[in-house]
């Protein structure tokens, strides 16, 4: 597994601390032996996990800016975790309305040691906070214009959404709710997984943070 984690690394570019490889691999012990009771992810083979999970996660390290991040529809706290580990000096939230899934984020939160991550139970459209969040990620979690709509209240003015996504639909695109558009399409290589996957950037018309621009 400790082989698998490191090539996978390596092709992503990421240098990492033994202390966070063991975390990850913690991270898909946990998710492998809590997953037989709480159905947390389709996905069975903890090796399939690393990709899948924490791979998957990783490879959107390198678009990703600002200090306060949260993650709507985290489910097991992905992609939130991998990334919270990835980044000791980040402020990360994942949040789910789910018990059962915040309560394993919790646990992850408590053995891994990981001060720099929050769950929060509850409905986007009812969580409230201050200060706002510089960026908010969703993983194959609703249509954009869900995403976008039911968690712009917790985004700062020059804060930019990031949805993963496999399969692009055009019309999904253009349906983004105004005053925000879609700033980035970037397609993703993750080690392991054929599948498609993208990132998309979303931000309000008019932001100054700066994005790759929109690709074809």
């Amino acid at each position: 597994m400790k082989s698998l984690l490191d090539n996978g690394l390596a092709t992503l570019g990421i240098h990492a601390s033994e202390q966070q490889r063991e975390r990850w691999l913690a991270y898909v012990a946990l998710l492998a032996k809590w997953n037989k009771a709480y159905n947390l992810t389709a996905v069975r083979d903890p090796r399939e996990m690393v990709s899948r999970h924490i791979f998957d996660s990783l490879s959107i390290a390198a678009h990703i800016h600002g200090q306060r991040l949260l993650d709507v529809g985290a489910g097991a706290g992905i992609p939130s975790i991998p990334l919270a580990i990835l980044w000791p000096d980040r402020q990360l939230t994942g949040l789910d309305s789910n018990g059962k899934k915040v309560r394993f984020m919790q646990q992850v939160k408590n053995e891994l040691g990981l001060a720099n991550f929050t769950a929060v139970q509850t409905r986007v459209e009812d969580f409230q906070t201050i200060p706002l969040f510089d960026g908010i990620l969703s993983r194959a979690y609703a249509s954009l214009a869900d995403f976008v709509g039911s968690s712009q209240h917790l985004l700062a003015p020059d804060g930019t959404f990031w949805a993963m996504k496999a399969v692009i639909a055009a019309n999904e695109l253009s349906e983004v709710p105004k005053p925000y558009k879609v700033s980035t399409c970037l397609p993703l290589e993750v080690p392991g997984c054929v599948a498609e996957r993208h990132l998309i950037a979303i931000q309000r018309d008019g932001a100054t943070t700066a994005n790759t621009p929109l690709t074809e």
